[in-house]
């Protein structure tokens, strides 16, 4: 495992021929804040949003729709699945964040508009884990912990 002094958030989703750049954008920006954005040209005109942040803050959206959304034990179980080392990654449906709720993709569930997929590498991955998604007793969280440095 490689040390992380920053955080690497990386996003990316699919633009399709068929959809809307500007809805894509939307859905993205309801489910985080992006430092950079980029977006790729792939083959048979599809594209590619690919959205970066070296910071916790650009996931304070997501943190305040897992609780909007009453959704922190799935989270806490999804997240704690999908963590790799020192990367978590997951999936979000794109029709859900475009419309500013919260509902995780499955790996082998595909959506038929392709999902948003985020790359969190960072220090310890529980800490942030900790901090999106904390223990519940009866919905509520147990303790509440602040964002990461790093």
């Amino acid at each position: 495992m490689r040390c992380l002094e920053i955080p690497k958030i990386r996003v990316e989703v699919e633009v399709r021929p068929t959809e809307d750049m500007d809805k894509v954008k939307k859905a993205l920006y309801n489910v985080f804040d992006p430092e950079h954005i980029d977006i790729i040209e792939r083959s048979n005109n599809f594209k590619l949003i690919v959205a970066e942040s070296s910071s916790f803050k650009s996931l304070v959206k997501l943190h305040d729709l897992l609780r909007r959304e009453r959704i922190l034990d799935t989270a806490r179980s999804i997240l704690k699945r999908a963590t790799r080392g020192n990367t978590i990654i997951f999936k979000i449906n794109k029709q859900a964040a475009f419309q500013g709720r919260l509902s995780f993709s499955e790996e082998d569930v595909k959506s038929p508009l392709g999902p948003i997929t985020f790359i969190i590498e960072c220090r310890d991955p529980n800490e942030v884990i900790d901090w999106l998604a904390p223990p519940t007793s009866k919905g509520q969280p147990i303790w509440e912990k602040k964002m990461p440095l790093h």
